[in-house]
């Protein structure tokens, strides 16, 4: 027995030739993580930019990222805002996954590094550990791929592996920390 070598796009007919992979669980399954994750972010996005979902609006927004340090503040919390609202929706629909995830991470790393690291079990841990569940996330779909329920079907990192989990993290770190020396 062969075993294959490299990404498994189709499997073998019954006549011998290819025949191309059905839609399975895991596409499935990732298509709910994408849409879960990514829509959460994009609405904390548009919260931020545009008060919708009872959101503070840009200004609010600002005077709050400047409460927290971050002046100035409605430069930061459009940053933030833009990276939730466009990486949510690349990263809910599948498009430019890698990407999409990157800045995704980047936010979500620079939400951590403001949050008090109190008691990770209690109410008040939430605040760190939220973001780091949105960033693994967001992670974990680089690495694993957008799979077939995506935009991204016909591209290569479809199917996720080392490269575009190391771009969304590498892309999403310097971008975190670039953020935050400006802070």
């Amino acid at each position: 027995m062969k075993l294959p070598t490299g990404r498994v796009r189709h499997s073998e007919g019954p006549d011998g030739g290819t025949a191309p992979v059905a839609v399975g669980a895991a596409d499935a399954g990732v298509l709910l993580l994408r849409l879960a994750v990514g829509l959460v972010l994009a609405g904390h996005g548009a919260q931020k930019l545009f008060g919708w979902f009872d959101g503070p609006g840009l200004d609010a927004a600002g005077r709050g990222f400047s409460q927290l340090g971050w002046d100035p503040g409605v430069v930061f919390a459009a940053l933030a805002g833009v990276a939730e609202l466009l990486g949510g929706l690349g990263l809910a629909v599948g498009l430019l996954t890698p990407l999409s995830a990157a800045a995704c991470v980047g936010v979500m790393v620079d939400a951590m590094a403001v949050a008090p690291v109190i008691d990770l079990w209690s109410a008040a841990g939430t605040a760190f550990v939220y973001p780091m569940v949105l960033a693994v996330g967001a992670l974990t779909v680089a690495a694993v791929g957008p799979l077939r329920l995506s935009l991204d079907a016909r591209f290569p990192w479809r199917d996720g592996g080392w490269v575009p989990a190391g771009v969304a993290l590498v892309l999403g770190l310097v971008g975190a920390f670039v953020v935050l020396a400006l802070r």
